[in-house]
């Protein structure tokens, strides 16, 4: 991990394509505004981590009794 010091107003570029720039330090807590293609998603963490958690759980392939269930409807 590299790990980087700015101030306000100071930005860090990724790939000549995303710009993360500093607004605003109040205490423990940082704003930072993000400008990045439309093509790349940007998301906070714990929505990222929300999203992997639901794609799993659809992937799961239901029990033998669910699946009867399924089938059966059909």
């Amino acid at each position: 991990m590299l790990v980087l010091s700015r101030k306000t107003n100071e930005s860090i570029v990724i790939d000549g394509k995303i710009f993360l720039n500093i607004l605003r330090i109040e205490g423990d807590s940082v704003k930072v505004g993000v400008s990045a293609p439309k093509e790349v998603a940007v998301l906070r963490k714990e929505i990222y981590d929300e999203i992997l958690e639901s794609n799993k759980a659809a992937a799961e392939v239901p029990a033998k009794k669910d699946l009867r269930l399924i089938l059966n409807r059909n």
